[in-house]
């Protein structure tokens, strides 16, 4: 016996959910302090660790508080979100290369996203529910082009993902295009995948896809059933139209949610769900919870390199996601080749 078959053999699901998130928990700590001691102003990690649990309002204080942590904790639930919301997608459509990114469900988060932005709608619940719109227009198109039904082939799906995000594209190029608008440069470098816009303020915003985390984590069981197919799933007296339902609707909040302040950053959710399966099976019991605190880890650790290969100036993380991304998505296509 080897991989998930041999640590399933050793510890139960309580033992082995157990250290499952107490090491990726290790590894998050690990990463938010790196996280929070790098930057361009010399405040190193003992220092950044001293200004973020002492008193007082220094320069490095203010500097740990206000600009890093609230990026290490944006970084974070972007992460975690994406990473969750490709797992999602991948059990509903039992397909290794679903992802909110390449499906054109953050395309059309986005979209809806920018028209919220040049209609100077606030950040909540204007623009975050214009960013929500978007993606379930895009997410029900899709499922149109490849028959109507939540359950359909891998070529349909990909063909329509494809499509759709290159017709996001073509519209957020278009909206670019004729915007007489000072945001248009901003919004163009958040198109990119960008952290460092991010206030304090703005971070309660955040708390709204916790809800999501909650029940998702609450269908694991049935995800986990989803895997035979809809016609076993409903033997085993799962209602599968509510269940898929239910996740398409929550999946597509919380994306909206975090794209509308990230903008698009790529193929996160189809990195860790396909490191996280092949280390510990496709029990969804453990996948979620490691998709949640690994993808949070990751692209903390990606904005973190992208904090560390920029030279005068901001690299959008997006960038180092999609360096990352691209070609796994690659040899993935050509291993599910004939």
């Amino acid at each position: 016996m080897t991989g998930p078959v041999m640590v399933s053999a050793r510890f139960g699901l309580g033992g082995r959910l157990f250290l499952l998130c107490t090491v990726l928990l290790f590894v998050l700590a690990a990463v938010v302090l790196l996280g929070l001691g790098a930057g361009s102003s010399g405040v190193d990690l003992r220092e950044a660790w001293i200004a973020l649990v002492g008193q007082g309002e220094s320069i490095e204080q203010t500097i740990v508080r206000r600009i890093r942590l609230p990026r290490v904790i944006l970084a974070g639930a972007v992460g975690a979100t994406l990473a969750l919301g490709g797992l999602v997608f991948q059990a509903l459509l039992r397909n290794p290369l679903a992802e909110p990114y390449i499906l054109g469900v953050s395309g059309g988060a986005a979209v809806g996203a920018i028209c919220g932005m040049f209609l100077g709608l606030a950040p909540f619940p204007g623009v975050s529910l214009a960013a929500f719109g978007g993606s379930m227009v895009v997410l029900s198109l899709i499922i149109l082009v490849a028959g109507g039904q939540v359950s359909f082939r891998q070529d349909s799906l990909l063909l329509g993902g494809v499509m759709m995000n290159a017709f996001c594209g073509a519209i957020i190029m278009f909206l670019l295009a004729i915007s007489q608008s000072t945001q248009a440069q901003k919004v163009l470098f958040w198109l990119m995948g960008d952290l460092s816009m991010i206030t304090a303020d703005r971070l309660p915003l955040l708390l709204s896809v916790l809800p999501c985390f909650i029940i998702i984590l609450a269908l694991a069981r049935p995800m986990n059933l989803l895997l035979l197919g809809a016609e076993s799933a409903s033997v085993l007296g799962i209602n599968v139209r509510l269940i898929s339902l239910l996740l398409l609707a929550t999946t597509s909040f919380m994306v909206s949610i975090v794209v509308s302040l990230s903008g698009l950053v790529g193929f996160v959710g189809l990195v860790i769900p396909h490191i996280f399966r092949l280390i510990l099976g496709s029990d969804h019991r453990l996948l979620i919870p490691a998709c949640l605190l690994g993808g949070a880890s990751y692209l903390i650790g990606c904005d973190l390199l992208a904090r560390l290969l920029s030279v005068g100036g901001e690299l959008p993380v997006g960038i180092i996601t999609a360096l990352i991304g691209a070609p796994l998505f690659v040899f993935l296509l050509w291993r599910s080749g004939p």
